[in-house]
């Protein structure tokens, strides 16, 4: 599988200039952890996580380092730094500008050795320079745990199957609205995220059967309100109309 296969197409992006306070606000309401940083061309130019901004001057939670000795002969630039992390205002103080990227072609076991080595949550996907997708630690796993020994011409078929749910989902309120949660491989549909009734887990997997190539569906959604069953009960009354004993 490649990270075309898993990645989440619709990117929450700032630009240089967005202020610390609002990429805060979209983490929380996003309940996102990391956002790339565009230029308004749509070039990718950084990468702001949560890591980057929690340890502010306004929380009292900035770093205090102890000036060393050697301080007296060659300045430390981490204070410099520190500073600039406690007090930056924009996205461009505080991002990280040295960004690791793939593309949308390469294999996840690449992916995976690029989140170990560089020890981060997530990679975007470039094409051209610009963000096409996002590939996280959630998307591998989730492919880990639906994965089946590949067939040679599945893979291109999956992405179809994936992308027809995907629009079909997005048409309706119902619908899973995280490309993350939607994994398709070998012809089955496997379904991630929170439902909030069995009406609408029951509605996904009927839209799931419905899509040309769908060979089965494993839903491993989660009640938001309590449990939901794998299969909604089926609320039916059957009348059995008895044999006439009278002929």
């Amino acid at each position: 599988m490649r990270a075309q296969d898993v990645m989440t197409t619709q990117v929450v992006a700032v630009e240089p200039d967005t202020p610390v306070r609002e990429i805060a606000t979209i983490m929380i309401e996003r309940r996102i952890t990391g956002l790339p940083v565009q230029e308004p061309d749509g070039r990718l130019v950084g990468i702001v996580t949560d890591g980057d901004i929690y340890r502010r001057s306004e929380l009292g939670t900035d770093r205090r380092r102890r000036r060393s000795w050697l301080e007296l002969f060659a300045a430390d630039p981490r204070h410099a730094q520190d500073y600039v992390e406690a007090h930056g205002r924009t996205a461009r103080d505080v991002m990280t500008a040295n960004v690791v990227a793939v593309v949308p072609e390469t294999s996840l076991r690449q992916i995976a050795d690029v989140l170990e080595t560089r020890r981060i949550r997530r990679v975007p996907v470039v094409t051209d320079g610009k963000v096409v997708g996002i590939v996280s630690r959630a998307n591998l796993v989730q492919a880990l745990a639906t994965s089946t020994p590949p067939e040679a011409d599945s893979a291109a078929g999956d992405r179809r199957t994936r992308d027809m749910l995907i629009a079909e989902y997005a048409r309706h309120p119902w619908g899973l609205r995280a490309e993350a949660n939607v994994v398709v491989t070998d012809g089955v549909v496997h379904i991630f995220g929170l439902v909030d009734s069995e009406a609408e887990q029951h509605a996904l997997r009927v839209a799931a059967e419905g899509i040309p190539g769908v060979k089965g569906f494993e839903d491993h959604t989660v009640g938001r309100l309590g449990d939901v069953g794998a299969r909604p009960r089926i609320n039916s009354t059957i009348t059995v109309v008895e044999p006439d004993r009278a002929g």
